[in-house]
C-alpha cells in the first residue's frame, strides 16, 4: 500500500487519534525497524518496528466493513512472527481507553495494561482520551 492509501484508509478508520496523513506514513515507513503488514484486500493494515529487541504497534487498522473477520487478529500474529524473528522479545501499544473492541482484541492476544498516559489522545473539539500502554512478553510456540 501506498502512503496515500494507508492515509486514506486510516483516516476511514480513526477520528480520535486524529488519522495521519500521507506525509506521516511516508516518514514512518523510513523508520529503522519498520513492518508494514495488509491484508489480501487492502482493507487492513499493520505498521509497527522492531529496535533493540523490543517490538511497537504503532497503527492497526481494519476498514468499517471489513471488522469483525479476525483481519486485525491474524495481521498482529503476523507482526510478532515478523519481529520475534527480527529478535524482538516483548511488544508495546498505545490504544485509547474508550476503544473497547480493539482493547478486547488486544486482551485476547495476551497484552496487558502497564500504563496510562491521560489525555492523550486529543482533537480540536473533541474530549480527550487517555491512552492504555499494553505489552506483551513474546515466546516462541
Amino acid at each position: 500500500m501506498t502512503p496515500d492509501a494507508l492515509a486514506a484508509l486510516h483516516a476511514r478508520c480513526f477520528r480520535l487519534p486524529p488519522p495521519w496523513s500521507a506525509e506521516a506514513f511516508a516518514g514512518m515507513l523510513e523508520l529503522p525497524g519498520c513492518v508494514l503488514l495488509t491484508d489480501d484486500t487492502g482493507a487492513a493494515f499493520l505498521l509497527g518496528r522492531a529496535l533493540a529487541g523490543e517490538a511497537e504497534v504503532l497503527t492497526l487498522a481494519v476498514a468499517p466493513e471489513a471488522r469483525r473477520r479476525g483481519i486485525a487478529r491474524t495481521l498482529l500474529a503476523r507482526f510478532e512472527a515478523a519481529v520475534r524473528a527480527a529478535g524482538a522479545d516483548s511488544a508495546f501499544l498505545e490504544v485509547a481507553a474508550d476503544n473497547l473492541a480493539a482493547r478486547a482484541l488486544y486482551a485476547a492476544q495476551g497484552y496487558a495494561e502497564a500504563g496510562r498516559r491521560k489525555g492523550y489522545y486529543s482533537a480540536p473539539g473533541q474530549a480527550a482520551v487517555d491512552a492504555l500502554v499494553l505489552s506483551k512478553t513474546l515466546t516462541t510456540n
